[in-house]
């Protein structure tokens, strides 16, 4: 597969999906999802990037396109198994290059949730259960050692202390992902 028909099947299935989902896409922003800055764009990649950037804001094109491109692949992927491989070609095809269309194929839609997100959420609440009924079993052979006005107060700071480690350690591993 040519790179133009890559780019040209992809910006086709990408306008049936807005017109589906009732929103505007004009031609300048179709023409920017062939943009590169290599000489394999169709026109003036400086030019075309200038009368771009004065209408459109480039994170919301970008948010956009990025969610009509996932969309439009979902229902190729569900309605004919060729189109799925022919989308699939033209992606490996544009890869090979440096092309604007794979930056908004790459972007993670916001308000979308990554797959298997809520599969890892249960597994480390299940962890979180595992570690705090091992406490306990532990704390039960440790307890009968430890002065009995300090047994509870311990106890408590301990509980605590692992649930807060638990959802610090969340916040940063998510934050360090971005």
């Amino acid at each position: 597969m040519r790179l133009l028909e890559a780019k040209d099947f992809l910006v086709q299935q990408t306008a049936e999906q807005a017109a589906l989902e009732n929103v505007p896409l004009s031609d300048l922003e179709k023409r920017m999802m062939y943009f590169t800055e290599t000489d394999e764009c169709p026109e003036d990649p400086i030019a075309l990037n200038e009368a771009f950037e004065a209408e459109y804001s480039t994170e919301e094109y970008e948010a956009k396109i990025s969610s009509l491109l996932r969309h439009a692949y979902k229902r190729v992927r569900k309605d004919d198994i060729q189109k799925s491989r022919t989308w699939d070609s033209a992606i490996k095809r544009l890869r090979r290059g440096d092309n604007y269309l794979l930056v908004m194929w790459d972007i993670q839609p916001t308000g979308e949730r990554p797959p298997y997100d809520s599969v890892k959420l249960f597994g480390a609440a299940m962890l979180l259960v595992f570690v705090i009924f091992v406490f306990n079993f532990a704390w039960d052979r440790i307890a009968p050692h430890l002065p009995h006005s300090l047994g509870w107060i311990t106890r408590r700071l301990i509980m605590y202390s692992l649930v807060g480690v638990f959802f610090i350690g969340r916040y940063y591993w998510r934050r360090n992902r971005r």
